[in-house]
């Protein structure tokens, strides 16, 4: 699920822009390979630092690399996301309403950032037309991981302490919605404990995956 306004199935740069904004990205190494995500152990354990300005000027040239231009845009993808950060909650989307929206940047064991994670915080789930409620609190995220340091484990690291993060302790069920070819990207979040969906892509050619909270605890698959 994205926040944009669809009119006939056009979007505009805009709104393809925010649609990225949900979508898991760890894509494959620089050669095309699209090799398992489970090649590399985790990194060392991942802190979260809030998205700010500063720290988005730190992370835009990660955007330089064409495979996230391709999949992402340029540099002006991580500044619009402070946008989304700072919107005042009760937009309705779909028949779901945005609680909030979070944006992290991923910092490795010597404060060096390597990743980027985030999404909004909806009161329920619903598909592309509003289909398919599921009426608990549920998050969509997105992640990037810096380019030179991708198959690090870094992706799982980023997903993991969004799970544990105590500004994600209400939510009940999270979802990433994946292109259907980021084959890297799927295995990535089925390996923290995703699971498909549908098999099928929809429309817009994504997979979601989803993983709820199970028994309170925010590490249950």
């Amino acid at each position: 699920m994205t926040r944009e306004v669809c009119h006939d199935e056009v979007r505009t740069h805009t709104e393809k822009t925010n649609q990225a904004f949900r979508k898991a990205y760890d894509v494959p190494l620089r050669g095309g390979m699209s090799r398992p995500a489970q090649t590399r152990p985790d990194g060392p354990g991942m802190r979260l630092e809030p998205l700010s300005e500063a720290g988005a000027q730190r992370i835009e040239h990660w955007f330089d690399h064409p495979e996230v231009r391709r999949r992402l845009g340029g540099r002006e993808w991580i500044h619009r996301q402070l946008g989304l950060i700072g919107e005042e909650p009760g937009t309705v989307f779909r028949g779901a309403v945005v609680l909030r929206c979070h944006g992290w940047i991923g910092l490795d064991q010597a404060g060096t950032p390597v990743a980027f994670i985030g999404g909004d915080v909806y009161d329920r789930w619903v598909r592309y037309h509003g289909e398919g409620p599921e009426p608990r609190i549920a998050m969509g995220l997105a992640y990037l991981v810096d380019p030179d340091r991708w198959r690090h484990g870094h992706g799982r690291s980023a997903l993991r302490a969004v799970l544990t993060h105590p500004d994600t302790c209400d939510v009940q069920t999270f979802f990433c919605g994946i292109d259907a070819d980021n084959h890297a990207s799927r295995n990535c979040v089925e390996s923290v404990g995703f699971g498909l969906l549908d098999p099928e892509p929809d429309h817009e050619g994504m997979l979601y995956c989803h993983r709820a909270r199970q028994d309170g605890s925010p590490t249950a698959g």
